[in-house]
């Protein structure tokens, strides 16, 4: 019995495989252990095989390419409505079996360690951002308590922190002071280990060519641009820029029928934490063509008058990234208009 497809669905210990011949029979549905999984696959003729786009399904995909297996990874959204009735691991590798031999299923490049490592550093730093606020927010209640309210923006609370860690006290009891003391200190240890992070970001920016071609996109730094290239790599696996725009949520929700097109709010599918980079920076960049309009598209300021600033943002955001798609798949840096 020839096995032509395989759905696999990864767990931590126990994995479910569920495997069909060509003609749609049943060979297997079955559970593996972790340390069966690639001993099972070595035995088995090279063939199709799916995977949910998950925690550790990369390091999968890559072990069972070395094996021979042509190996696609679908995203979890795709799967679910070929899941019937209960969800089980078993109803789900079948699921994933079956997905996968769709004709216009939409697949997930699998990632190199590269990749991955750069992605390690972006998921690090982003957690140590967002330890950095709720830190600086406790620190703004409790000395709000004692009638201390710091001024807003990160480096008046960073101001602070240092003159604390002097020995420059407030007027505390002394209880109070000592918490203060030790919220400071997280905050440098923080700030610093953020910076550290943001420094090796630099540094890969440096090494690598695709990323220092984004860079050549007016409002992308080194770090949205290496989370790009770690996330989508070449980015032809999409077929325009536009499926790059709508894949990262930043394209209208289509609700149209009876012939009435019907376009909502931007969808926020697939990456957030790359929209948000791109978000983030667009919005620097507002500031900068207010001040300056004359230095930059027409595009630009003609939205800018029509819109509110939170929706031009998202507009530019949209923009650059179909820009980033063509530089990615081109491969030459990005060309100023001159018109």
């Amino acid at each position: 019995m020839h096995v032509t497809t395989i759905g696999l669905d990864l767990a931590k210990n126990v994995f479910q495989v569920h495997g069909i011949t060509e003609s749609g029979e049943v060979a297997f549905n079955r559970a593996l252990r972790r340390s069966q999984v690639l001993t099972f696959f070595e035995g088995i003729e090279p063939c199709l095989v799916g995977i949910e786009a998950c925690g550790t399904s990369h390091h999968w995909a890559r072990e069972l390419i070395k094996l021979g297996h042509n190996v696609k990874l679908i995203p979890p959204v795709y799967v679910k409505p070929y899941v019937k009735r209960g969800k089980t691991d078993a109803a789900d590798a079948e699921a994933i079996c079956e997905a996968v031999t769709r004709p216009t299923m939409r697949f997930v490049e699998v990632k190199t360690p590269e990749q991955q490592a750069i992605l390690a550093v972006h998921r690090t730093r982003d957690l140590m951002v967002r330890q950095r606020t709720q830190t600086i927010n406790m620190l703004r209640a409790q000395l709000a308590e004692f009638g201390i309210v710091l001024p807003q923006g990160m480096y008046h609370a960073l101001q602070f922190a240092k003159e604390c860690l002097n020995g420059e006290q407030a007027d505390l009891p002394e209880v109070a002071g000592d918490v203060v003391f030790e919220l400071c200190d997280q905050l440098w240890f923080l700030h610093e280990k953020i910076l550290r992070c943001s420094r090796q970001m630099a540094q890969i920016a440096k090494r690598e060519k695709r990323v220092a071609l984004l860079q050549t996109i007016p409002g992308v730094g080194p770090i949205t641009a290496s989370a790009i290239v770690a996330t989508v790599g070449s980015g032809k696996q999409f077929n325009n820029g536009r499926e790059f725009a709508a894949w990262l949520g930043l394209t209208p929700l289509n609700k149209s029928s009876g012939g009435k097109e019907r376009l909502g709010h931007i969808s926020k599918m697939g990456d957030q934490y790359i929209r948000r980079l791109l978000v983030l920076g667009m919005t620097s960049r507002i500031r900068a063509i207010k001040a300056e309009p004359n230095k930059f598209d027409p595009w630009f300021a003609d939205i800018l008058s029509r819109k509110p600033g939170k929706v031009a943002a998202i507009a530019m955001a949209n923009k650059t990234a179909r820009i980033m798609w063509a530089v990615l798949t081109h491969n030459e840096p990005y060309k100023v208009r001159t018109v």
